[in-house]
């Protein structure tokens, strides 16, 4: 990893590596398949997942055999895992429920907050270098506590299997009673939740109001050329993490953590910020032997050495707050003495993981938050998944005419500076003798 020397400079977000991600230009490649997923329905899409993931599905919904077989066969190790994360992503999703609330502006006059679940979802579970079942649990646990009543699942075909989506998918589908499955990947899938298709096998593939869940550029690019046909969660990018961490923090645990996620793809962002130069040379130690010792190590090493990673020295613990909130990362790591107190002056980020104790691969996992997070900065303005996601809040406005008649010269003011005589007119009318 190289080392971005920052001390005695004035600091701004471009001073950290960033991947060099083009969704423009992938958008322009993308639009000629979803075009042709909106022309040509089911066709399209098995044409595409054939000239792209190298196998053609017998069936593009996924029969509820397979699904049932996958969990049958499911290693129960593994079973067991998808549980007890299930279990937790519920227990943290449902404080995210809300309530309808009533308030009682003036006598006679209410606005009442609903909040109402989008009425369909389309969620994406990514299956390229990695096959994602937590994915799975994290889209579809906040969707359900939602009440969305109709819930999608779409994942790539696998040529390894016969061109259904990997077994471990299929089973945390089963595992959560999703029922409604397609063996479609990249921005062909995102077209076909948006479009809706007729099936050849019978039934179709209604349209859906929102798409969610990661996924590569082309997954990203599709999502944003829809975006308006359907609601999205965010454009997520390559994954990142950013550490912050000072002379305390343990050598062995911040490079482990760089690596994990340098684990999922070769232009995922490992980048640490640090005050100690003993810890910047202790971590490059670390990383030479454990790099080395790791399944994946050649993706892992392409990361590590990319554009989009690094190790940046900065003059103190503030410097590296202040660069952290200008970066605003998917994943922030605090190792540092006083990790909640520093963890309290983060602003942007999509989650933040407090102490040695707390790696980002717990949020992968089980720590009972969602991993599906803002990424490329966009943590500053956007959140995670969640239930709020899938909810749309609907105000109900119910006055008597006393508590009208008591508001209408506010109306009548207001109506008249923005030269709208008619909105006061919509008024008055009301408030004439009958």
């Amino acid at each position: 990893m190289r080392v971005i020397d920052l001390r005695g400079r004035e600091l701004s977000a471009d001073l950290l590596p960033r991947p060099e991600v083009d969704v423009e230009a992938a958008t322009a490649i993308v639009r000629d398949i979803v075009d042709d997923v909106a022309r040509r329905g089911e066709v399209a899409v098995l044409d595409a997942g054939e000239r792209l993931d190298g196998v053609r599905p017998a069936s593009l919904r996924v029969p509820a055999s397979a699904m049932a077989d996958a969990l049958a066969g499911l290693d129960p190790d593994v079973r067991a895992a998808l549980e007890t994360a299930i279990e937790r992503v519920r227990t943290v999703h449902t404080a995210q429920q809300r309530t309808e609330t009533t308030i009682e502006v003036s006598p006679g006059g209410f606005v009442t907050q609903r909040w109402l679940p989008v009425d369909r979802v389309g969620l994406y579970v990514p299956g390229g270098r990695a096959v994602y079942p937590s994915s799975v649990v994290m889209n579809v646990v906040p969707a359900q506590l939602a009440g969305v009543v109709s819930i999608a699942v779409s994942s790539p075909p696998q040529p390894e299997f016969g061109g259904l989506p990997h077994p471990s998918i299929l089973a945390a589908c089963e595992l959560l009673g999703v029922e409604e499955v397609y063996a479609a990947g990249g921005a062909q899938a995102v077209a076909l939740f948006a479009h809706g298709a007729d099936l050849s096998a019978g039934g179709r593939c209604e349209p859906v109001s929102m798409v969610t869940g990661p996924g590569n550029i082309w997954v990203t690019a599709a999502k944003r050329l829809l975006k308006g046909r359907i609601g999205i969660d965010s454009e997520a990018g390559p994954t990142e993490i950013l550490i912050i961490a000072d002379d305390s923090a343990v050598p062995s645990f911040v490079a482990a953590d760089l690596i994990s996620q340098a684990e999922h793809d070769v232009v995922a962002a490992s980048v640490l910020v640090t005050d100690s130069t003993e810890l910047v040379t202790a971590v490059l130690a670390e990383l030479e032997v454990a790099v080395a010792a790791t399944k994946h190590s050649g993706r892992i090493r392409q990361a590590l050495a990319g554009v989009q990673s690094g190790i940046a020295l900065v003059d103190d613990l503030a410097s590296a707050v202040e660069l952290a909130n200008m970066y605003a990362a998917e994943h922030l790591e605090i190792q540092t003495a006083e990790a909640a107190e520093v963890a309290g002056r983060i602003r942007n980020a999509g989650a933040v993981f407090v102490g040695d104790f707390s790696p980002v691969s717990l949020g992968d996992y089980a720590a009972g938050s969602n991993h599906v997070l803002p990424t490329g900065g966009c943590a500053c303005h956007s959140a995670g998944l969640s239930v709020q996601t899938f909810l749309r809040g609907v105000q109900v406005i119910d006055y008597s005419r006393a508590a009208l008649t008591e508001i209408a010269p506010t109306v009548l003011a207001l109506s008249a500076a923005e030269d709208l005589p008619a909105h006061g007119a919509a008024v008055a009318v009301r408030l004439l003798d009958r």
